[in-house]
Parts: C-alpha cells; structure tokens; sequence
C-alpha cells in the first residue's frame, strides 16, 4: 500500500509506552505508514516491557490541556485519536475543551481500560468519565471484547451479544462502535463496526506470537484514514487491513521474557 502524499496533522492523545509497541509510539509510526503528519498530547508515562506494565506516571490535568492547546493553536488538526487517560478530572476537563472545538473534527476514542493479561487499568469513576464527557464527542470509540464486557456489564459470548453489547455502547452518544476481538469458534476473529442505521462484519485471520499494541494502531489508521476524509466504513476497513499486514510481515527486533515482540516493518 502506497502512503498517500497529503497534507495532514492527525494529534494523538495517550500515553507513553516505554517499550514501544503501544500509546505514543505505536500511534506516531501509524500516522507515519500513513503519510500524515502525527502531533501528540502524553497523557501518562508508563514503564513496561514485553512482561508487564511496572508503574504508571500520570502527567498533571493541566500539563495536558495545556499541550493540547499549544498544538491546536498552531497546527491544522484534522482528527484526533485519544487512549489512555489518567484521571477523572483530566477526563472532564479535556472533554469541555475538546467540545468547544471548532470547527469539529472526527475523533476516536479507544478506551483502554483492559491490560492484555486482563488487568483492569481504570476504576469505575473513570469508565462514567469516559462515557459522559467523551464518547458523546466520538466519531467512533474502539473497545475490544473485554473493554465492552466492563463497559456495558454485559455476557459476550457470541456475534449477535458482540453486537447487542455495541448498540448498548452506542447509548453513550457516540456516532458509531466498532467492538475487536470475537473468537468464539475456529481460528477466526470477528470484529463489528455498529453505527445507528447498520453492522459491518469483519473477519479475519490470527496470527502466532506475541504482540502489544494492535488496538492503537487500529485505531490510529482509522483516525488517520478520517483525516484524509475517508467514510468510516472505508477508514475501519483499510485500518483493519494495515493490522492484517502489520502481524503478517513483522520481524521480531527483540525477544522479551514474554516472546516475541513484533512490529511492523512498513515505510
């Protein structure tokens, strides 16, 4: 796939990973796979390996705000993706700020609530945050299959409560839900984009190894794809895509404690 020559900035606003597969990193080498130009907002500065996330730094609710209008005051931002945020307080705040944005641009949310090893990141209070202050201003908000079961309280263990979960999610204001990651038979996984009027299916292959970091580049591409003003269906497609090619052609740069880590190797 050829990078579009074009004009964009795309601002990511999530945390920094120190192992370099998800948050900050893996969003700015997406944007860069895309030709689009990656400004970004560090929410939170975590250390972590291939094994485990050993602490977490939040940045001050008023640093990032304070980055966000430094970028925004300056740079022609055309779509916002936003990840991990720290506080209750930062949530609110940054969702009044966003709110008065105009003019409006598209935004994915991708609430990382979920660590891969099913550790919960984010209490109660901060899920509501979400929900109330910046899913109504989502374009799209990404969870996947574990985010969706914390989020809505609900069994999903089959396509048709995949999408039942995401019409519930739906209620939350945002324009569209695409819920990742339904194995439930063979070796396929299903995700589902759900907007009001219809579902998209998506299936696709798994791949052996170890990886972190998907669900920010997922989200990333199709935040990516909207600044070009791609239709979402289209943006969540060649998102998916990017994905599929990432995990198929990837090399290992380095062998953790916990296996691979893979990345991909576009230009």
């Amino acid at each position: 796939m050829e990078k579009p020559l074009i004009d964009r900035s795309v601002l990511t606003i999530a945390g920094s990973d120190s192992c370099g597969g998800s948050g900050i990193q893996a969003d700015l080498n997406t944007f860069a796979a895309f030709g689009v130009y990656g400004a970004s907002v560090i929410t939170a500065v975590a250390a972590r390996n291939t094994v485990e996330v050993a602490a977490v730094e939040p940045v001050s609710d008023g640093m990032i705000v304070s980055q966000v209008e430094s970028v925004m005051d300056d740079l022609p931002i055309a779509a916002i993706k936003i990840g991990a945020l720290p506080s209750v307080a930062g949530i609110t705040v940054l969702g009044e700020h966003l709110a008065g944005l105009r003019p409006r641009v598209p935004m994915v949310v991708d609430p990382v609530v979920i660590e891969p090893k099913g550790k919960e990141l984010s209490g109660d209070f901060i899920l509501e945050a979400l929900q109330s202050h910046l899913f109504p201003l989502a374009t799209l908000i990404t969870p996947n299959l574990a985010e969706a079961r914390i989020l809505t309280g609900m069994k999903i263990e089959t396509v048709e409560e995949m999408e039942s979960a995401a019409r519930e999610l739906l209620r939350f204001g945002s324009e569209a839900v695409l819920l990742k990651g339904g194995k439930f038979n063979g070796s396929e996984i299903t995700d589902l984009l759900v907007t009001g009027e219809k579902t998209e299916r998506y299936s696709h292959r798994t791949f052996p190894g170890l990886f972190h970091g998907t669900g920010c580049a997922l989200s990333s591409a199709v935040a990516a794809q909207l600044a070009m003003d791609v239709s979402l269906s289209r943006a969540v497609d060649i998102a998916i895509a990017y994905v599929q090619e990432c995990l198929a052609s990837s090399r290992a740069p380095v062998k953790g404690h916990a296996g691979l880590l893979g990345y991909c190797p576009r230009n």
